[in-house]
């Protein structure tokens, strides 16, 4: 909840970031895009940290890096530095809803492992969509700055408890006699075994294009569209961002348990892309939507983008019980390579429309802007009718 208040906050502060810096678009959305690549790469490593270690030793260290991570970004003063603190965050961060769901699936077994992450999500993104609405009236009374920098008080009193109460399930394997280069070796080989399997590839596809298409629209493009193009107030442009987090909330309280009730995977998964694409093209397509209409549709995309949880257990499904933590890691962290590049495109197509001289309105450059989003949201429909349902019709529960 922590860490993902502070980056979907970015959503709330990230003009006011980019007044005070100098930024340009471009830059503004590869800030957040270095953020989600460093996070990715650290996630193949994280759930098999978390195999051999276990929460109780990694869990208070990736705090304590996320909380030196939002000191340098209240603290930044150029987008190098920006950059800085987003990769530093990135290395803490990786181990965080990966680590939830491996908690949660040490004490509550692999039959929950599917509720557990659905709950996690539940927390994170109920927690992002208040915490936007909480953000920007923070910074409505008070410097962007002074704002992180008191969020970073609150991380080092996190990290404190951490160290004192978070404790291994289960003792852990540690990294061997062999020592670190050995572990390395072995975690390399255990990502290529589970992440060339098939089932994997394709729900890791899933996974991804469904996540990135959410992430990017809530964290920033959400916002700019409702205010910039459709006309919106700022306030409720941030209400609008907000309800896509909190659509992901509800559908991640439930769709894991109908899931377990109707005992499959895919129909879901395919029925949440295609209402996530369904209200992408609403919100791109249909000109000057009433607000109630346009934040309706907002929440239909988040309910429909919590689809992206289900891959996780699919994942979960097909693998050996030592291996759940690293086929968790593979999934997310192939969503989250995505998601970087699916924040910085429209950016960037943006300025270049801009720097062409292109006459072209705000609404016209919005639909071309958000194209890439377009034909990440379609591959997760039409690549559904290609998944084997992994249902495990023997699970015990």
């Amino acid at each position: 909840m922590f860490l993902f208040s502070f980056q979907t906050g970015y959503s709330a502060s990230n003009l006011r970031v980019q007044g005070d810096l100098g930024l340009s678009i471009s830059q503004v959305s590869m800030v957040a895009a270095v953020y989600t690549w460093a996070f990715a790469v650290g996630q193949f490593f994280s759930g098999a940290l978390l195999d051999r270690l276990g929460a109780g030793r990694v869990t208070p260290i990736a705090i304590s890096l996320v909380t030196v991570g939002i000191f340098l970004f209240a603290n930044a003063q150029s987008f190098e530095m920006l950059l800085l603190a987003q990769f530093v965050i990135a290395c803490g961060a990786c181990c965080g809803f990966v680590g939830a769901g491996f908690i949660g699936g040490q004490w509550f077994g692999l039959a929950k492992y599917s509720i557990m992450f659905g709950l996690v999500q539940v927390v994170a993104s109920t927690a992002s969509s208040f915490s936007q609405v909480f953000i920007n009236l923070g910074l409505e009374q008070m410097h962007w700055r002074v704002f992180f920098n008191a969020w970073a008080m609150f991380g080092v009193l996190l990290t404190l408890l951490a160290f004192i109460f978070i404790r291994n399930r289960v003792p852990a394997t540690g990294l061997g006699k062999e020592g670190f280069f050995a572990f390395l070796k072995s975690v390399v080989q255990n990502i290529v075994t589970v992440g060339k399997m098939p089932h994997i590839i394709i729900v890791s596809i899933m996974s991804a294009t469904t996540f990135a298409t959410w992430l990017s629209m809530g964290i920033i493009w959400a916002r700019r569209l409702l205010e910039s193009v459709h006309g919106f107030e700022s306030g409720w442009a941030n209400l609008g961002g907000s309800l896509i987090f909190l659509g992901m909330a509800a559908g991640s309280a439930v769709i894991p348990k109908i899931s377990d009730m109707i005992q499959k995977r895919k129909p879901l998964m395919i029925i949440g892309a295609a209402i996530q694409l369904l209200c992408l093209v609403a919100l791109l397509y249909v000109p000057a939507p009433q607000l109630s209409t346009a934040l309706v549709i907002c929440f239909l995309f988040g309910l429909g983008s919590s689809c992206s949880m289900l891959p996780f257990s699919s994942a979960a499904d097909v693998v050996k019980p030592d291996q759940v933590g690293t086929s968790a890691a593979i999934v997310n962290g192939v969503s989250f390579i995505l998601a970087g590049f699916m924040m910085s495109r429209p950016g960037v197509i943006i300025e270049r429309g801009i720097a062409s001289g292109v006459e072209m309105g705000l609404f016209d450059i919005a639909r071309n802007a958000a194209m890439p989003l377009l034909l990440c949201a379609v591959v997760p429909v039409v690549l559904g009718f290609f998944m084997k349902e992994s249902y495990p019709v023997a699970q015990l529960r």
